[in-house]
């Protein structure tokens, strides 16, 4: 492997810098079999005709409530909501409902479907909120990873999905770096629908708030791809938070959520209800 080609595929392997990843990723899923064992939840509700087109609803304790969806990452091949149910626990706990949506993943699906499944779910959601116990205009999505480039992609553009809010967790938001990648090798983009498919070519998220968090234990890639996508939203007029976690890890930072002894779970808690902090 060419030296050029080796530095780009450690910058977009977040476990080159994470601290125990094989651990983490079984937290998540300890934690979202406890979940779906133990919470009041709908599963597998359909929101598309794909099969994968699936998501786990949790609802809020009282009507009304803020809606989370949450869509998990995994470099768009790897992960599912089983796995992504992990925050249920603390929203529900701060008053909110929750989502893990589905989303398919590659090779079956390619990068456009993807990214219209998660539009299709979030225009969903919105759609139903009052049903799933929220509100159409208190409906917020956070995603990472890939989720992160996924919740951009769906509430972007002209035809993009509007939300109360986002939090995009260490997100990629300009592909093209990807085609000459091994994680090219599952998606199959050409440079032409990895430019298509940046986030940070397509006019901004429609949503009220915009927070863009990452980890400090991030390769530099990640890193820069955030401050660049911010930068950007600035540019536009889109008023935005940072956040940057020094304690944690590219994989680490999404149990945060909803926990309100993190600077994370304070920030997303903030926004879904002001009064849920102490």
């Amino acid at each position: 492997m060419r030296p050029e080609r080796a530095a780009l595929e450690r910058e977009l392997s977040p476990s080159s810098r994470a601290r125990d990843v094989t651990g983490t990723l079984a937290e998540y899923r300890e934690r979202s079999l406890a979940a779906l064992h133990t919470l009041d939840h709908r599963a597998d509700v359909p929101y598309g005709p794909d099969p994968s087109e699936r998501l786990h609803h949790f609802p809020p304790r009282r009507a009304g409530a803020p809606l989370l969806v949450f869509v998990h990452g995994g470099h768009w091949q790897e992960s599912s909501k089983e796995d992504a149910c992990f925050a249920a626990p603390a929203l529900l706990a701060a008053g909110a409902g929750y989502v893990a949506l589905g989303y398919g993943l590659a090779p079956r699906r390619r990068l456009p479907e993807m990214s219209a499944s998660v539009r299709r779910g979030l225009a969903w959601v919105r759609a139903h909120a009052t049903a799933l116990g929220g509100r159409g205009d208190a409906v917020y999505a956070a995603g990472s990873s890939a989720g992160a480039h996924l919740v951009a992609m769906a509430t972007g553009g002209q035809d993009g999905v509007p939300l109360a809010g986002i939090c995009l967790l260490s997100g990629l938001y300009d592909l093209r770096p990807v085609v000459g990648s091994y994680v090219n090798d599952a998606l199959r983009l050409d440079p032409e629908t990895a430019r298509e498919q940046s986030p940070l070519y397509r006019t901004p998220p429609r949503a009220g708030q915009l927070l863009l968090a990452r980890g400090g234990h991030e390769t530099g890639e990640y890193a820069r791809q955030q401050d660049r996508f911010a930068a950007a939203l600035r540019s536009a007029g889109r008023p935005v938070t940072e956040l940057v976690d020094e304690d944690r890890d590219h994989f680490e930072l999404p149990l945060d959520l909803g926990d309100p002894r993190t600077p994370l779970g304070r920030e997303v808690l903030h926004r879904l209800r002001p009064d849920a902090v102490p």
